[in-house]
């Protein structure tokens, strides 16, 4: 006689099998997605004031000068010799921030979530057989 405790077994079986084709080569994707990406240097910047706008000076690693320019309503309370943390693209100077980018990898989250559930679907899929 079969019943609903049978028909964990099957399903048991197709969760662990798309949670581990699925889940292998999203890992591997986001493992590559990570070490592509480049670092982001924090570095000092000083406020100045030319026409009539704010901006920031500062330079990067090798000492390249970049200078960005603001309106007066984005470096509001920001006085001019002010020092300032900005945060750095080491392979693009030009992609700054005040605050440093968070580092989201959807491809690495879905992955090793996918693999946990096929991990946990073939742990499920033994212990009906011990009893």
């Amino acid at each position: 006689m079969t019943g609903p405790a049978d028909a964990f077994g099957p399903i048991l079986e197709v969760m662990s099998w798309v949670g581990f084709i699925l889940g292998i080569p999203l890992v591997i994707a986001g493992w590559i997605v990570a070490n592509r990406r480049c670092q982001w240097i924090n570095t000092t910047a000083e406020v100045f004031e030319a026409g009539g706008y704010k901006g920031f000076r500062w330079s990067d690693s090798e000492d390249t000068p970049h200078i960005s320019l603001h309106d007066h309503a984005e470096t509001q309370g920001l006085d001019v010799g002010t020092r300032i943390e900005i945060h750095y693209d080491h392979c693009h100077p030009v992609r700054w921030g005040l605050e440093p980018p968070r580092n989201d990898n959807p491809f690495l989250i879905i992955g090793w979530i996918l693999m946990c559930l096929a991990i946990l679907c073939t742990v499920a899929g033994f212990i009906p057989m011990m009893f």
